[in-house]
């Protein structure tokens, strides 16, 4: 088993005012050379966004693109003919494809909105643009890693153009979890939203991240009520 650590702390920062971003990987005016990426998965942004403002109208190609709002309510709207809120305990997958334009306001004026927004490199390049959202309460059982997005579309949670597996879990502090990787090609990128685990000896809080690959599993012990999100992406594409 290899693994390498991100701090919290040490990930890329924007403060534009209406916008407190923080970048896991290199984005935008981060660059960060050693921090480009693991596997196919590209950005992993934690943006917080004040009442009434976001990201205007902008486009996007071949990515996928999943938003999981954390806390408040986002608003979407695209050149697709979707348009509406994405509330929080939900999962919106966009994938750009040939190329889309879409927008992402807060989708109230006066509470804020705290979002992960997610790229991943897709493997088939100049699809149609497509767009999903669903809730996912139905699919989260306690102290599991509970799928929410696949290669599939019909497997569990969102899916896109990728050999990739994501899963999230609420767990209780004193929990062991083992993560079984569908594909042990793949590597594994552990994000914790909130809380305090161990993996292989690397002690993660909020926000810190750990990349696992080579291997065919990983153990998880919760040292601390924690909520956790699992990204499975190829390590070659």
């Amino acid at each position: 088993m290899k693994t390498i650590y991100h701090a919290a702390n040490s990930r890329g920062n924007a403060d534009h005012g209406w916008l407190k971003s923080n970048h896991t990987f290199s984005f935008a005016n981060y660059h960060n050379p050693e921090r480009m990426g693991f596997g196919a998965l590209r950005v992993i942004n934690d943006d917080f966004v004040i009442g009434g403002q976001g990201f205007g109208k902008h486009s996007h190609r071949d990515m996928e693109i999943i938003s999981i709002p954390l806390s408040g309510k986002l608003g979407h709207g695209d050149n697709i003919g979707n348009e509406g809120i994405i509330e929080t305990g939900e999962i919106q997958v966009m994938s750009a494809g040939s190329g889309i334009t879409h927008s992402e306001m807060n989708g109230s004026v006066d509470e804020a909105v705290q979002f992960l927004q997610i790229w991943v490199i897709p493997n088939k390049m100049g699809v149609a643009p497509r767009y999903q959202q669903m809730r996912m309460d139905d699919l989260m059982e306690p102290n599991m890693f509970n799928q929410v997005l696949s290669p599939n579309a019909d497997d569990a949670g969102v899916w896109i153009h990728q050999h990739a597996w994501f899963s999230m879990g609420d767990f209780e502090q004193g929990v062991t979890q083992t993560y079984t990787l569908n594909d042990p090609d793949n590597g594994v990128y552990v994000f914790v939203i909130e809380g305090s685990v161990t993996i292989n000896g690397n002690i993660l809080s909020t926000r810190d991240g750990l990349g696992v690959w080579d291997t065919n599993s990983m153990t998880m012990d919760v040292t601390e009520n924690a909520k956790v999100l699992i990204m499975e992406v190829p390590m070659s594409f």
